[in-house]
């Protein structure tokens, strides 16, 4: 037997769904760092040591996370 579900929404009600965080604070502020970046105003090692910062354990924690994801779309 097969069952097919199909729920209409927009992204953010299926966020709010699915109890993840609202992240668009961050994604703001990381666009216009990015921006001013663009304009010469950042240094590209400020913005190098912010992204390492939201890494949890470093390296560590992105090879984590790469993995984890690699695995998921193996199967």
């Amino acid at each position: 037997m097969k069952i097919n579900v199909e729920v209409e929404c927009t992204p953010e009600e299926a966020r709010r769904a699915m109890g993840l965080p609202d992240l668009t604070p961050v994604h703001e502020k990381y666009v216009a760092t990015m921006l001013e970046m663009m304009d010469g105003q950042v240094r590209p090692e400020a913005i190098e040591a912010m992204m390492r910062s939201w890494a949890p354990m470093g390296e560590a924690g992105m090879t984590f996370w790469r993995q984890l994801f690699d695995a998921a779309t193996r199967k």
